[in-house]
């Protein structure tokens, strides 16, 4: 099994690492309940990491964009439609940031950074931008649906 616990410094030097698509696969935007895994690389191909796009339950706002690497640890993770507590018991808003945290993994969110996140209510734009927020330099290829 790859290894969760990351120091911080490691965990930075991840998620500001330049990722790129692996090949040229086309990806269907997923529908409501969907939930699609692509697979990423570091520039140098030293590093794999992966972007989850899922659509949960009925709710057309509800989405989860994440990036992992080493298969299970979760660099980043925004949230949209969901309310979050942290550990210290401070309540977060439905939308934000969960941003690796040394010893707590992606447990601790953050209010989302109005200016790199400033289309929240068009949740492809938002995937754009979270790809961009990840340092996807070479975005896959993801077919935008007609209800997304």
């Amino acid at each position: 099994m790859a290894e969760s616990n990351l120091t911080q410094s490691e965990a930075h030097l991840l998620i500001t690492m330049e990722k790129q698509r692996i090949d040229e696969k086309r990806w269907d935007y997923p529908s409501l309940g969907g939930l699609i895994s692509i697979p990423l690389v570091s520039i140098d191909k030293r590093e794999k990491f992966l972007l989850d796009i899922s659509r949960k339950g009925i709710d057309l706002s509800k989405s989860t964009y994440q990036n992992r690497s080493r298969e299970i640890v979760i660099l980043l993770r925004l949230d949209l439609g969901k309310r979050h507590r942290n550990p210290d018991g401070e309540e977060i808003s439905s939308n934000h940031l969960h941003i690796y945290r040394e010893g707590y993994g992606d447990k601790w969110a953050y209010p989302i950074p109005e200016d790199k996140f400033p289309h929240l209510e068009n949740l492809y734009q938002t995937l754009i931008d979270f790809m961009r927020y990840c340092n996807i330099t070479r975005s896959p290829i993801i077919e935008e649906s007609l209800f997304s």
